[in-house]
């Protein structure tokens, strides 16, 4: 078996370098991730510019690109053999409800997704980050579950893992996207020149974290599991829009 790993925290995060140990054992790795942190960085594709593609040692590579670069330059062109599941992380923090808009970590997995590929994020609740180790557990549990029963379909799957010891988890939920709040203000400061400079608010709270949601799930320290898909049409709105459209073309 091959696995694809990237992440959006950079090659030297700890998060992908405890993925890449945990995982070796199951499967042939290779890590094609980002030389430095593009967390933020959602779907972005570099198109001005070439890229570049260094290896640090053996089959771990940094590209001077966004987390979906890596992924679409090793599909597409750097790996001789396609790898059998992407998974991106672990990410240093929550990618829950809104988060995935932003995350350079679920658009890794997404830009695996979009190329046929089975993909996985995987993110630790935290900023603390001590358990790492429970995230890099629960990823070599979902890998061994895809190697004995490998689903019918390419997935997406959104895992976020509780901060707690492996043995404190309270077993795995799936779940939809919750909401949170509109985001913080931004900070405003100033430069060492005198300039104004703004710094990006802090995401908002949970707005909606009911039982089945991602929120809801963490909080009560399970591992949430939520498939996510592509196809951003509302399509509950169609009709709506058409009769809007419609009613001014008398």
């Amino acid at each position: 078996m091959r696995i694809l790993l990237s992440n959006d925290d950079g090659y030297f995060a700890p998060g992908i370098t405890l993925l890449a140990e945990m995982l070796a054992p199951l499967a042939e790795i290779t890590v094609v991730a980002p030389e430095r942190d593009r967390s933020g960085s959602s779907n972005s594709l570099t198109l001005d510019r070439p890229l570049s593609v260094r290896r640090a040692h053996g089959r771990l590579y940094y590209v001077n690109g966004t987390p979906t670069d890596c992924v679409h330059l090793a599909v597409t062109g750097l790996l001789k053999e396609l790898p059998d599941i992407v998974i991106s992380g672990i990410n240093h923090g929550a990618n829950m409800g809104d988060d995935t808009i932003y995350s350079g970590t679920v658009a890794a997995a997404t830009e695996g997704f979009l190329l046929g590929i089975p993909s996985i994020a995987i993110s630790l609740v935290a900023e603390g980050g001590e358990h790492f180790r429970t995230a890099g557990r629960v990823a070599a549990d979902l890998v061994t579950r895809f190697q004995r029963r490998p689903f019918e379909q390419a997935f997406l799957l959104n895992v976020n893992v509780p901060d707690v010891e492996y043995g404190r988890l309270l077993g795995t939920e799936v779940t939809r996207l919750g909401k949170r709040h509109k985001a913080e203000p931004v900070v405003k400061s100033a430069s060492p020149r005198g300039e104004t400079v703004y710094w990006i608010g802090a995401a908002g709270s949970a707005q909606d974290a009911g039982e089945g949601t991602d929120f809801f799930a963490v909080a009560a320290s399970r591992v949430s599991v939520t498939p996510l898909q592509v196809d951003l049409t509302r399509t509950a709105q169609l009709a709506a829009v058409g009769d809007w459209l419609a009613s001014g073309d008398g």
